[in-house]
């Protein structure tokens, strides 16, 4: 059967979510500093890859809306995959997207909605974590699909 997300898209989630909400993993865990400290450099390819992939997602999820009534917990997981990846793609890739934009209004924008976004930013890391967590979890135990 086909299934929307697999295990790497679990990780991914992981990933973008500890990029997303580094002050609450190093205030229980301080010893991830470490960790994140290193990929923070990768922050905005990952935010900008993220965005791209999430849009894509959303478009998919909405040309195979007609599934739901059959496996709802997958699809509730598959659209709340595709729009943390949104969200979270804007928060941690606009930067990079704003270099390669020429015009200054479609910067000011993009500022609005990050400036928009940001108060939660680490509301929508966890819930990143967790959506990661759980596909990585249904991937091994095929619990929704």
């Amino acid at each position: 059967m086909y299934t929307p997300y697999s295990f790497f898209y679990g990780i991914w989630l992981f990933v973008i979510g500890v990029l997303a909400a580094p002050n609450v993993i190093v205030s229980r865990k301080p010893e991830a500093k470490e960790w994140i400290d290193k990929l923070v450099p990768f922050q905005g390819w990952l935010g900008a890859i993220s965005l791209v992939w999430g849009i894509v997602q959303v478009i998919r999820f909405l040309s195979k809306l007609r599934w739901f009534d059959v496996i709802p917990l997958a699809f509730i997981t598959w659209i709340v995959y595709a729009l943390i990846l949104v969200v979270i793609g804007i928060l941690l890739g606009m930067n990079l997207i704003k270099s390669f934009v020429s015009n200054e209004e479609a910067k000011q924008k993009m500022d609005q909605l990050v400036t928009k976004l940001a108060p939660k930013q680490g509301t929508f890391g966890l819930i990143s974590i967790i959506v990661g967590l759980w596909i990585m979890i249904d991937r091994i135990f095929g619990i929704a699909w």
